[in-house]
């Protein structure tokens, strides 16, 4: 057996129902963990569920990490790989006493599925987290055990809320690089800091501190920096669309710009949810009539794409424009967007949930190096208001020639009407 540190021996000593765990990276908390499923398989007849992140980490925390606990107590077992769903793999490892281990991607669909204790490795970086939570603890209620393990990714995340709960049910275990080293571990802190090359970093990945600020796209500061008590009343100048669209789980956005001065001032926002398409389709005609919108610029992804063609064909090709949200056409969004805050060059209504919604965009680094940028999905949405504004922006960084007489008139295009039966 490897020897273990006095904060890794803490934790397997521990054996509350309900135990979580916030560590520095690589000082051996998934390693600890499935020593502790290990042994509870091979006492007892048990059932475990480990979710990682990603099928990459499920596949590691089986294979170096019960794999090789049941190896060193040379234990029988069979592993076994099967399909959970047409693009979803479980790894399974079963024990002759009927015990099993199964391992696979954390979604809601997936922590569904089982009647078992469970382990949440890297909770912190799931995506959906306050919906796996949802969707997982019915699993863990008939006197099960549930181990969350994680580094710290922020405040807007289900580990966070769980790490400062004061409700006193969690048993919780805190080890940061310095406290890992002075009980053992052999690390060189210094030649780790140097390398890392990221103050940031170091105090998420290694300091354990909450960078909530650091890792959302727009910080609180910067988005109240452009926030408006009393927006004035429209004049009639030229104006920019954005409209994020969707149908049942998120909110289809609308945000529409004034162009006054060098300042994109908000003239009007709507937000809908499960309204039907013919119901938004009138509620954008509406903001095209009412204000001089010289562009509108769509979410053309998925269900979008029949509404940027019905919207083309009325108002025309130069006046409508559809975008792919591809990783590439979100990163110049985001860009954009933030430009725009930083240069305090466009102006938004004081609103809660118009705040949280810019503000829950992050940059995430992928193993590949590439970043994305993405939120996690709530009951109130998916940013859905950061990628309206964001495409109303958009549509007035790039303007087309159109030319209008006054409000709400504007040339006629082939089509006066959408050419649809809903």
């Amino acid at each position: 057996m490897v020897e273990l540190y006095p904060y890794q021996k803490k934790w397997l000593a521990d054996d509350s129902r309900f135990k979580i765990g916030m560590f520095a990276r690589q000082c051996g908390k998934t390693f600890t963990s499935t020593l502790e499923i290990v042994i509870d398989c091979l006492n007892r007849k048990a059932r475990w569920v480990i979710l990682s992140r990603g099928e990459r980490q499920a596949r590691e925390a089986i294979q170096e990490g019960i794999r090789r606990h049941c190896e060193a107590f040379k234990a029988s077992f069979e592993l076994m790989e099967y399909p959970f769903d047409p693009v979803i793999k479980v790894l399974e490892v079963q024990f002759p006493n009927g015990s099993k281990i199964s391992a696979l991607p954390a979604n809601p669909d997936t922590a569904r599925g089982f009647s078992a204790s469970v382990l949440l490795d890297e909770f912190a970086f799931h995506q959906q987290s306050r919906r796996i939570w949802q969707a997982l603890f019915p699993v863990i209620s008939a006197g099960h055990k549930l181990r969350v393990i994680s580094t710290p990714n922020g405040k807007g995340n289900k580990f966070y809320e769980l790490m400062t709960d004061t409700s006193g049910e969690w048993s919780k275990h805190q080890v940061d690089i310095y406290e890992a080293v002075r009980q053992g571990l052999p690390r060189d802190i210094d030649q780790l800091r140097r390398a890392l090359n990221d103050p940031d970093g170091w105090a998420q990945e290694y300091e354990l501190q909450w960078l909530d600020e650091a890792t959302a796209w727009l910080d609180y500061d910067l988005i109240a920096s452009c926030e408006s008590e009393h927006l004035p009343e429209y004049e009639g100048g030229e104006c920019y669309l954005g409209w994020d669209v969707a149908r049942r789980r998120d909110l289809s956005v609308l945000w529409v710009l004034e162009q006054v001065g060098d300042v994109l001032v908000s003239r009007e926002m709507v937000a809908l949810q499960r309204e039907s398409f013919q119901d938004q389709l009138q509620v954008f005609d509406r903001l095209m009539e009412r204000y001089r919108v010289r562009r509108a610029c769509l979410d053309q992804t998925g269900m979008g794409e029949v509404l940027v063609e019905l919207c083309k064909r009325k108002w025309g090709e130069y006046a409508v424009e559809g975008l792919i949200f591809s990783n590439s056409v979100k990163q110049d969004l985001a860009v954009q967007i933030k430009r725009r805050f930083e240069d305090r060059k466009v102006r938004i209504p004081i609103d809660r949930e118009v705040r949280d919604s810019l503000h829950s965009v992050k940059k995430i680094t992928l193993p590949s190096g590439n970043s994305r940028f993405d939120a996690e999905r709530d009951e109130v949405g998916h940013a859905d208001h950061f990628w309206a504004l964001a495409l109303a922006i958009h549509a007035g960084d790039v303007p087309r020639l159109i030319q209008f007489r006054s409000a709400g008139e504007r040339w006629s295009p082939p089509l006066g009407k959408y050419g649809f039966a809903f």
